[in-house]
């Protein structure tokens, strides 16, 4: 008897929950923050972000639908990613409701705003990491045979970085210490970074 379970996912998954997201995870949360033209702020979590070059550094997250954030970016080709931790993970939540555009999920949230330094986007005051970019690539997406997704790829040069004091220790940033969380599977499950979770490898050498 075969112990693996397989499926085809353009024929369906066959099980309660979707196992994609669970899978490819916990996954790390572009909480990003952007500001439209006329100068609406808005502030959302995306699930699927991640980091992609060093030199430059460039940050992505993709956007399921052409949603706020996406509008905003092509409109002033600035936002801000900003660390979402547990304590600020219900303000976190609070930000993803399906809110109009007219909405400042900022308010929606109860989160004051900090300036940036280079790009007119405000970070979350709270949050002890943004990076502040400027965009850099938006690539709508498609499947192996050619045909277009209704999900953009966004791609920004993290052009600033705000890391506070409490987070660095001895010089080096302290992953566990600004307890992040993370994104799992299913409608709300969600994971924090914890010291306990430590383990180290360094990389071979070869030959």
């Amino acid at each position: 008897m075969d112990n693996q379970y397989f499926y085809q996912p353009a024929q369906g998954h066959g099980l309660p929950h979707d196992p994609f997201n669970a899978i490819v995870g916990p996954r790390p949360i572009g909480w990003i923050s952007s500001r439209s033209a006329d100068g609406m702020l808005n502030l959302a979590p995306y699930s699927f972000f991640n980091a992609f070059n060093y030199t430059p550094p460039l940050i992505g997250f993709a956007s399921l639908g052409r949603k706020d954030t996406l509008r905003n970016i092509e409109e002033t080709g600035e936002f801000v990613w900003n660390l979402a931790t547990r304590p600020l993970a219900d303000a976190m939540n609070a930000s993803c409701a399906a809110a109009p555009p007219e909405v400042d999920e900022f308010q929606l949230a109860g989160l004051a705003t900090a300036p940036s330094r280079i790009v007119s986007v405000p970070r979350v005051a709270g949050s002890p990491v943004s990076f502040e970019c400027k965009c850099s690539q938006i690539i709508r997406l498609q499947g192996a045979s050619g045909v277009e997704t209704n999900s953009w790829l966004i791609l920004g040069e993290v052009v600033g970085v705000h890391i506070a004091h409490s987070a660095l220790r001895d010089g080096i940033y302290d992953t566990a210490g600004s307890r992040p969380i993370l994104r799992g599977g299913g409608p709300a499950d969600y994971f924090e970074i914890t010291p306990d979770s430590l383990f180290r490898m360094t990389r071979p050498s070869y030959p």
